[in-house]
């Protein structure tokens, strides 16, 4: 916003043509029985052309529909895909440990683990190994709030490959059509 060129004009068109289409759709809730809460995660490492900034986006899910989504450029230049992908990795957890307590206030039902979808195997090893973890000691501490609830095991982290990958769209570019 400080510095628009016509790029980012492109851009804005080109988000403006994609939501003209779908006009009078809109989000399907379907009633599914079993409450499961899970999301996808992905980043992005320095996509950002102008200051290499990395990209962060994530889906939460609620009984298989849609209830929450984000994408964001992350505040600091990651140093390595492991730090791209693991440094924001709080921010969904937060999300999903804070839709299992309303599910939990509300009384709809007991819900013990959340599952995580990434598509990046090194921050799974990471988050699940702590001789993994010796080597990432440049991410600050606060970053490991998510491993903290993976030990809890009030978070599980599942691989899904790349075509699978749900929150993909956030971290990749838009591409002209």
């Amino acid at each position: 916003m400080q510095a628009p060129c016509v790029g980012h004009w492109n851009a804005i068109i080109h988000i403006l043509r994609y939501l003209k289409k779908p006009l009078g759709q809109g989000l399907l809730y379907v009633d599914r029985q079993s409450i499961q809460v899970f999301g996808y995660y992905d980043a992005d490492w320095a996509s950002s052309p102008i200051d290499k900034w990395s990209t962060t986006g994530y889906y939460i899910f609620l009984r298989g529909n849609i209830i929450s989504w984000k994408s964001k450029k992350q505040n600091v230049v990651a140093r390595s895909t492991i730090e791209a992908e693991y440094r924001p990795r709080a921010s969904p957890t937060c999300e999903l440990i804070w839709v299992k307590q309303i599910i939990q206030e509300l009384n709809f039902c007991e819900i013990q683990t959340i599952n995580m979808y990434c598509d990046e195997q090194a921050t799974f090893h990471i988050s699940s190994n702590p001789v993994f973890h010796e080597k990432a000691k440049h991410i600050e501490i606060d970053c490991h709030f998510f491993r903290e609830k993976l030990l809890t095991k009030e978070i599980y982290i599942e691989f899904v490959g790349s075509n699978d990958q749900l929150a993909y769209v956030f971290t990749e570019s838009l591409r002209g059509s």
